[in-house]
């Protein structure tokens, strides 16, 4: 099964970063933070990904053309362009890296996505989320309900420490990357090919009308994911994250 990630948008609360590459490709740990997205689903044996490009897809292709290069010994022959590659650690991977449009919505991606794909289910997550989720068993769910999506349910992430009051007495203080209550769409999706016939165009967004009109039909079904889950918004999300990954405590680090 193929896993498609969206990686075309603009990442507008992170200009600090953006101006200069896609959301993507911020670097967590000294790896982008589509690597990572990409090395959770390759711990479950799932290599061949379908990546969604848009803003910036370029530095993307770069990334992936470059990247058997940059993790290898070369041997270079100035005069005849021969590179020889010698040793390195790389994955294996088969991408194939889809130009959907600047401007295209999150529903004309995935329109795009699965009509690339044909009549067969696929992955879909979001470029920039991560999670400590079993992607086998979120699929086993998928398989099991017979529906045509299956979307995570994930805990929302809290900003501030969560204070268990007593009066003016603070029982307890928890500093907690998670709330306890309500669930959000946290992507890490299983769609059927019949999610494109509820796409109309690339103007389309895939979190408004075509999910609304698939849970209206009762063909929508939620995994709950009570683990770890972190998307990466501002700066005080990928400073949270890499800290976590330079610390040794990054939870989704399942490989």
């Amino acid at each position: 099964m193929k896993v498609a990630i969206l990686a075309g948008g603009l990442g507008t609360r992170l200009q600090e970063e953006t101006t200069v590459k896609p959301k993507p490709m911020i670097e967590v740990g000294g790896h982008p933070i589509l690597w990572h997205i990409m090395k959770i689903y390759s711990q479950y044996g799932f290599n061949e990904f379908v990546i969604a490009l848009g803003y910036k897809g370029e530095i993307i292709k770069d990334f992936f053309i470059n990247y058997r290069f940059s993790a290898s010994n070369l041997t270079v022959n100035l005069n005849s362009g021969e590179i020889v590659v010698r040793g390195g650690n790389y994955e294996n991977w088969l991408l194939h890296l889809l130009d959907t449009g600047a401007n295209t919505m999150t529903g004309g991606r995935v329109k795009q996505i699965a009509e690339f794909v044909g009549n067969s289910p696929f992955m879909l997550t979001y470029g920039d989320g991560v999670a400590d989720i079993n992607i086998n068993h979120l699929l086993q769910f998928y398989n099991s309900k017979r529906k045509i999506a299956a979307v995570t349910a994930v805990h929302p992430p809290a900003r501030f420490g969560e204070l268990n009051l007593n009066s003016e007495t603070v029982r307890s203080f928890e500093e907690k990357p998670q709330t306890g209550q309500g669930w959000i769409n946290g992507g890490f999706f299983v769609l059927g090919p019949e999610v494109k016939n509820y796409i109309e165009n690339d103007d389309t967004i895939f979190e408004k009308e075509p999910l609304e009109a698939i849970a209206n039909e009762q063909q929508l079904v939620a995994y709950r994911h009570d683990g770890f889950w972190q998307c990466m918004d501002t700066l005080r999300d990928v400073r949270y994250l890499d800290n976590l990954w330079q610390t040794d405590q990054a939870p989704w680090k399942v490989w």
